[in-house]
């Protein structure tokens, strides 16, 4: 492959979720061409140092990983473009680099927003005539080969399995957020740990109900500030645990040692997807209930049984008996191992598909080449 350079700019809309697939695909791209230059634009410092430790929050330049981060405000510096320009769910570059775009005669990459809707399929790699002369791309990230695809490390799934291999990684990934020694314990006899990553209008007031009914005890790991009315409601068959915000390595391994994964929002659900645990989704929510066209589009490619569909859509529309009904039932010993099987299941089967990091890679490339 010629050798490219990048350009990303992200506008943090999601707190996390944005910056967290621009970020994974950056370095990937770095990864993949590691002599290239990638340069990250985020209007948001403080929401990426979070999920991104080595970010400083307050400097409006610096190189992390080999790749070149930007604070993108009206006072960022007037950078050269590279050849190939990202702009990451419909965010526009500023005026002037698009000017400077032309000069260079830069390729433009509209990514789009993670969708399993089938007219994606169809728009996938559809360019976008500009006024200007540019060529522009649009390019969505899916679930099948007609797709870009998702973001997948080439060894992740391996790095997975030796991670979960060693029980002592887990205990001192617990004991890093917190966790109490007895309640490590617990895990190690059998208590279930569940993950909770939602928006604030998720029905997770029954989930909690629904988990102290069991007669297995459980840990709930909830991050700082995520859903404070449960953080006092610990009993003798729940546990809940508020952990601070960790990096993305450590995020992944905590959806890899969790039986039970929620999650919200695009790059939480891709790397619950390669936890290949059960999972259960919130997608982002948008207006005339867009979003559950786009949920049940998911559901439709996703291998999970009747009641695990009719699960996540209590979920994603609050209804706190339904998602209790549902989850319950999804509990019990069948339901629950046919869930298992499923889900990684799916996983193997995703990761068959090409990453979302090299299909671009592979477009840009092509594109250069003919342009």
């Amino acid at each position: 492959m010629a050798r490219l350079s990048f350009d990303i700019f992200c506008r943090v809309v999601d707190n996390f979720g944005d910056i967290g697939v621009c970020w994974r695909l950056a370095r990937q791209l770095k990864a993949l061409q590691p002599n290239s230059a990638v340069r990250l634009w985020v209007d948001d410092l403080y929401s990426f140092s979070r999920i991104a430790h080595e970010i400083n929050a307050q400097a409006a330049q610096q190189s992390v990983h080999g790749i070149e981060i930007v604070h993108w405000t009206h006072l960022a510096p007037r950078l050269q473009p590279h050849s190939v320009v990202i702009e990451a769910f419909a965010c526009d570059p500023p005026a002037a680099f698009i000017d400077a775009m032309v000069q260079q005669n830069s390729l433009w990459i509209n990514l789009e927003y993670l969708s399993a809707e089938n007219w994606v399929e169809s728009c996938h790699m559809l360019p976008s005539a500009q006024a200007n002369g540019l060529r522009k791309y649009f390019f969505f990230p899916g679930f099948t080969t007609a797709t870009g695809g998702l973001l997948l490390e080439p060894d992740l799934l391996s790095r997975r399995d030796q991670w979960l291999s060693n029980t002592d990684r887990h205990n001192e990934l617990l004991q890093a957020i917190g966790v109490p020694a007895s309640h490590i314990q617990r895990l190690q006899q059998g208590a279930r740990q569940v993950f909770l990553f939602c928006y604030a209008s998720a029905p997770a007031q029954s989930l909690l109900d629904t988990l102290k009914q069991q007669a297995s005890p459980s840990l709930l790991i909830v991050p700082s500030g995520v859903y404070p009315a449960l953080l006092n409601q610990s009993d003798d068959l729940v546990y809940i645990h508020e952990m601070p915000f960790v990096g993305q390595d450590a995020f992944d391994h905590l959806l890899w040692s969790s039986d039970l994964n929620f999650v919200r929002g695009e790059d939480s659900l891709v790397r619950a997807l390669w936890a290949g645990r059960p999972l259960v989704w919130q997608i982002y929510s948008q207006d005339a209930d867009a979003h559950m066209i786009k949920l049940q589009a998911w559901l439709e490619q996703s291998p999970y049984a009747p009641g695990v569909q009719q699960l996540m859509r209590a979920w994603n529309v609050g209804n706190q008996a339904e998602l209790s009904l549902h989850l319950h039932n999804a509990l019990q010993t069948e339901n629950w191992a046919a869930w298992q099987s499923d889900s990684n299941n799916w996983c193997t089967k995703l990761a068959e598909n090409p990453d979302l990091a090299y299909s671009l890679l592979e477009f840009c490339t092509q594109q250069q080449r003919s342009g």
